[in-house]
């Protein structure tokens, strides 16, 4: 959206009809009461969610980073050793590197690097196709000898529904990516090696059951293509960017907004991944999720707003940033960048 100069590209438009008074629609931290807290606030940081660039080789029609090939918002390398030095100074456990396509930084293979030599465990949200791109096809083998967990969106095991989403032809060559990636072990059993897909809908409604699809996608892409994966998540597309832009396009904003809000569940609530997570935008700043900083919602409440000021205690009493948004997360069985909360 960005490209073509559309409104829906800046975040305070979006805000602006997420937020619109003449709706009926309560407000999010209203309906969180039903939990039984008062406010969302963060626990301990367990993950350090780092977008590393909103470059990518795809673009996706629901994509909440509004990603392509025209971006060229980058993470430096002095960034990137600003969240190094959190980590020396941390227990942080767990690095979820997204983009973007990840790998599309010049310095992911030095990050990933430095990233293990301080051992954490280190996770790429993979958009698989650009394993198959000239110039990285030693990626797959770069992250299988890193022990890389590999996270990947296939909205469907079947080709029509992906290649509406994602683009003609991302179906199949997420196919043979996935093939790559068994070989070198991923998805296997009897191997250290985990390669997670993600389902979201395409369209306006909310994903079935994780379990149930789960098994589905075992199923047909073993049976239609020989390949096996580790776990299926499933993920509530956010009404936000581009996703926002096909819900008013569709005249389906309201009717989805209003199916998220009576499809809160207090149980999801408890458990979304802000309270765990804390996102870092390809600048260094930070948020409470991925979905805050496309909208950018910066921290408040008196938390550090950039990597290089990070103050793991206030950052782990702080308050979190919400917004109309947030339903996404905890409608139905409650949506993750690690799939159903509830």
């Amino acid at each position: 959206m960005k490209a073509f100069g559309e409104s829906l590209a800046l975040a305070n438009e979006q805000l602006k009809i997420l937020n619109d008074n003449s709706t009926t629609f309560p407000h999010f931290d209203d309906k969180y009461k039903l939990t039984g807290e008062d406010a969302l606030t963060a626990g301990k940081v367990e993950i350090l969610q780092v977008n590393v660039g909103k470059m990518c080789n795809q673009v996706c029609k629901h994509c909440h980073v509004d990603a392509g090939p025209d971006r060229k918002e980058i993470m430096t390398k002095e960034t990137m050793q600003y969240c190094l030095d959190v980590l020396q100074k941390t227990a942080i456990a767990k690095v979820d590197l997204t983009g973007g396509a990840p790998e599309m930084n010049p310095n992911f293979k030095w990050f990933v690097d430095e990233i293990k030599k301080l051992d954490r465990h280190v996770m790429v949200r993979s958009n698989l196709t650009i394993l198959q791109a000239n110039g990285f096809e030693d990626y797959a083998d770069f992250m299988a000898k890193h022990n890389v967990e590999i996270i990947s969106s296939l909205p469907y095991y079947k080709a029509s529904f992906t290649d509406k989403q994602r683009g003609d032809g991302v179906f199949d060559k997420s196919i043979a990516a996935i093939k790559k990636l068994n070989e070198l072990g991923y998805g296997k059993d009897n191997t250290a090696l985990t390669l997670d897909l993600v389902y979201n809908p395409v369209g306006a409604f909310l994903p079935p059951s994780q379990h149930q699809l789960e098994q589905d996608y075992k199923r047909e892409l073993l049976r239609n293509f020989g390949i096996v994966f580790n776990n299926l998540y499933t993920i509530t597309n956010m009404p936000i960017s581009r996703f926002l832009d096909y819900l008013i396009e569709s005249g389906n904003y309201e009717s989805y907004m209003q199916k998220l809000i009576d499809s809160f569940n207090p149980s999801a609530a408890l458990n979304v991944m802000c309270k765990f997570t804390l996102s870092v935008g390809w600048d260094g700043a930070l948020f409470d999720c991925d979905f805050n900083q496309m909208l950018e919602m910066n921290l408040n409440h008196g938390a550090p707003n950039h990597i290089r000021d990070f103050d793991i205690t206030k950052l782990e009493q702080r308050r979190i940033i919400t917004g109309q948004h947030c339903y996404g997360c905890t409608a139905g069985a409650g949506s993750s960048c690690g799939g159903a909360t509830a």
